[in-house]
């Protein structure tokens, strides 16, 4: 069996020529990574955009970024255009030969949510993500992700709006990750990316105050990879009677940290955090992928999903 079939993943009814999807917040509007040199997007299976409001949003005040043990600390804020400059501006210079793309839909309301999911409805981007976990904004964003009333009255308002598959972002910030998974499943999502970051905060020992400009942001990397593995398989407990796949992301930075996921009860992979330090980590993690499962004899990445002895 040829790399290509080997690494062939169905997502959502989606095909995608790997499991590794580059994450929201960390590759932009799609285009930036394509100016590094032996960067391509056919190594990955799906871009997941730059988070999105109804409005173009400033994001917080500098700073925004905090290295950390085995981590990071971002507080960006949603910086962005707008929904419709996205759709109008960004998403035709899009090259849309190598994979497949997703939109991120943030909002401070139900009602906004549901207004940019019906933007991105009639554009060409295969799937949206909703963010209703980001722990570095103000409004919306952590409070809808960790109430599961909240959580499930989103997806519900966005599934009238789209017919796209839709892909709840989920918060570790929350007492019972499951429930929250099982009411999504019931108001209509078709997918999970697990986990959201973690919310941490760093302090400045000479000034004595928070580094964020936010004070608090989400951690994410190495850091939080431990935590990601557990919420996923929780959610896999829910999702797999239902045929929901996950994409599982915290703190991949190799292709042992992706085969765990997938282990894990992951159907994708989330890569982010890595891209700081490596852009050209995903064929390194495709590598060892394909390697795995030829020394296992697998037919395909999909054998491997949720196959941890439990």
């Amino acid at each position: 069996m040829s790399e290509a079939e080997l690494l062939r993943t169905e997502f959502c009814g989606l095909q995608m020529r790997t499991p590794l999807v580059l994450l929201s917040g960390c590759v932009g509007f799609g285009q930036e990574y394509t100016r590094v040199a032996g960067f391509s997007h056919s190594d990955v299976g799906m871009v997941v955009l730059k988070g999105t409001t109804l409005e173009p949003r400033l994001g917080n005040a500098p700073h925004r970024l905090a290295e950390t043990p085995e981590g990071m600390l971002n507080a960006i804020g949603l910086q962005n255009p707008g929904a419709r400059a996205v759709v109008r501006d960004i998403l035709p210079r899009l090259d849309y030969s190598q994979t497949l793309y997703a939109a991120n839909v943030s909002g401070a309301t139900v009602e906004e949510y549901a207004e940019v999911t019906r933007i991105f409805d009639d554009s060409p981007v295969a799937a949206i993500e909703l963010n209703i976990s980001c722990p570095n904004v103000k409004a919306g964003g952590v409070q809808f992700g960790n109430d599961p009333d909240m959580s499930a009255r989103v997806v519900s308002a966005c599934r009238e709006m789209t017919r796209k598959p839709l892909i709840t972002k989920l918060s570790p910030n929350q007492t019972d990750i499951a429930e929250n998974a099982r009411r999504c499943i019931e108001a209509g999502t078709d997918a999970f990316a697990a986990i959201n970051t973690l919310q941490g905060m760093a302090i400045d020992l000479k000034a004595r105050r928070p580094v964020l400009g936010n004070r608090q942001g989400g951690l994410s990397g190495p850091a939080i990879k431990p935590v990601a593995l557990l919420k996923v398989r929780q959610v896999y407990e829910v999702a797999k009677a239902h045929g929901v796949p996950i994409i599982g992301q915290g703190g991949v930075a190799g292709a042992d940290d992706a085969l765990e996921f997938l282990l894990a009860g992951a159907s994708a992979v989330g890569v982010g955090t890595a891209l700081f330090y490596d852009p050209l980590i995903c064929p390194t993690i495709n590598a060892g992928i394909i390697d795995y499962l030829r020394a296992g004899r697998h037919a395909g990445v999909g054998e491997l999903v949720g196959a941890l002895a439990w």
